[in-house]
């Protein structure tokens, strides 16, 4: 009964992101399926596709803390996590440190054009994505829980921008694309964003209920077929291995911690579906936002306009699935 309740309140989630964006029902999907496995999520796409508003609407539907830091040229990485301070006290006239947090310590993190800052303050959030804590001064201080960070980026701007370097983009467990809605829904938004009406957005759920469908999505069971088939995706991603056309392609392929992320991101599809068990094609939808992040082609590769996504593609047609009655 627990289990269901919860499931309603993910459903119910999806409504009241809804009734401010409109179309992006796959990018809502896949922004769930990274929240209740316990990842972060990278936002791809032009200026204007509501990127933003969808993060901030899903932090008010989450009734979870919310931060908005603008990535740019002179960020620093202590405006990240934080700085530390000298206070004097006016009666004993003692000296102290004082360590001021940053926007890091908080629940939702967005962090907008992070492409737009230099590769040591993008380091900053390395630490705190991956091991949930900031260290500073040599004491490890722990953040907020859910901690969840979705960062934009625009694929079109290059000049001033600083591509975010593999070791950053492998503690994104997906890169999410949006894409220019379609004719209807294009109508759709100019007469929902041109007029007096704001759709207010209720609170769903809380951090400890969030917290909760994390838990559940780990145990959510999978087959030993299906680890395997995870498995071989991630490995045919390298170069040596798999298709021999993939292996003309690749320059640089995934490692163990994509395999990570698509049998956790299959459990979180699974659970979101009212299922728990996770099926070989729950590991196929979520391919695709698992690894075009991890997969760097190579020269002849982009000269033949094969992209990571084009390579993923291929994989999924060539690495034959396992039944899932198996």
């Amino acid at each position: 009964m627990e289990v269901e309740a919860l499931l309603g309140d993910t459903a119910r989630l999806r409504a009241q992101v809804q009734r401010r964006i409109v179309g992006q029902e796959a990018v809502l999907d896949e922004v769930l399926v990274c929240l209740l496995a316990g990842g972060h999520a990278l936002l791809v796409g032009v200026p204007g596709l509501a990127k933003t508003l969808l993060v901030r609407t899903l932090s008010e539907a989450l009734e979870l803390e919310f931060r908005r830091v603008q990535f740019t040229p002179d960020l620093m990485p202590g405006d990240i996590t934080g700085t530390e301070v000298i206070e004097e006290d006016r009666t004993t006239g003692r000296r102290a440190a004082r360590f001021i947090r940053g926007p890091v310590f908080t629940q939702v993190l967005l962090a907008d054009e992070i492409n737009r800052t230099p590769p040591k303050t993008q380091a900053a959030l390395l630490e705190a994505m991956q091991e949930g804590r900031v260290t500073v001064g040599g004491e490890d201080m722990i953040l907020p829980r859910p901690f969840f960070v979705l960062a934009t980026q625009n694929p079109l701007e290059q000049e001033g921008t600083y591509p975010l370097p593999e070791a950053q983009l492998d503690r994104f467990m997906l890169d999410i694309r949006l894409d220019y809605p379609s004719a209807e829904e294009e109508v759709q938004i100019l007469r929902a964003t041109t007029g007096v009406a704001d759709p207010a957005v209720e609170p769903v759920l809380d951090g400890e209920r969030v917290l909760m469908l994390q838990r559940w999505t780990r145990e959510v069971p999978v087959a030993e077929n299906v680890f395997h088939y995870a498995a071989t995706l991630v490995r045919a991603t390298r170069p040596g291995e798999g298709d021999a056309e993939v292996k003309k392609w690749v320059r640089w392929g995934a490692g163990p911690r994509a395999g990570q992320a698509l049998i956790l991101g299959a459990k979180a599809r699974a659970l979101l579906a009212g299922r728990f068990h996770a099926t070989p094609d729950d590991v196929r939808r979520v391919a695709l936002p698992v690894l075009r992040h991890r997969v760097l082609v190579n020269f002849h590769a982009e000269a033949e306009g094969i992209t990571p996504d084009s390579v993923v593609a291929r994989l999924l047609e060539t690495v034959p699935a396992p039944k899932s009655g198996l």
